[in-house]
C-alpha cells in the first residue's frame, strides 16, 4: 500500500510541512513521514487523534454530523487533524509560517486518497 508515498507527498509539497502520521482507531501509528523526531510525531498522532474522537462525540449532542477536519493553531504550530473513514484519522503539522487553509485542499486529497486505499 502505499502510504508512506502519500504521506512523504504531502509533506514534501506542503510549504511549511513538518510531519504527517495515518493512526489506527488505537492512536497506533500505521505510517509517518516527518522532519523531526518520528517518537514524537507518534505521540502528535495519537493526541490529536483523541482529540478529534472527543469531538465527534459531540456529534449527538450538537447535532453537526460527523467532524471531518479542524485546523488548530498553537504557539508553536499550525496541525490540521481529519477523519478518514471511521477507524483512522491523519494528521499534519506545519510551523508557524504555513498557511493552513492553503494546506488544507493537500490535505483532503490525502486523505481521500488513504480512504479509498484501506476501504
Amino acid at each position: 500500500m502505499p502510504f508512506k508515498r502519500l504521506l512523504t507527498t504531502l509533506v514534501e509539497t506542503v510549504p511549511g510541512a513538518s510531519g504527517a502520521i495515518l493512526a489506527d482507531w488505537e492512536g497506533e501509528a500505521v505510517e509517518q513521514h516527518c522532519q523531526g523526531d518520528p517518537f514524537q510525531m507518534k505521540l502528535t498522532g495519537a493526541h490529536w487523534g483523541i482529540l478529534l474522537s472527543r469531538l465527534n462525540g459531540l456529534r449527538e449532542e450538537c447535532a453537526t454530523g460527523a467532524v471531518q477536519h479542524g485546523v488548530i493553531t498553537t504557539n508553536e504550530q499550525h496541525v490540521i487533524v481529519g477523519a478518514v473513514g471511521d477507524d483512522y484519522t491523519l494528521v499534519m503539522t506545519m510551523c508557524r509560517d504555513a498557511l493552513p487553509l492553503v494546506a488544507l485542499r493537500s490535505f483532503q486529497e490525502t486523505a481521500r486518497l488513504l480512504k479509498k486505499e484501506i476501504y
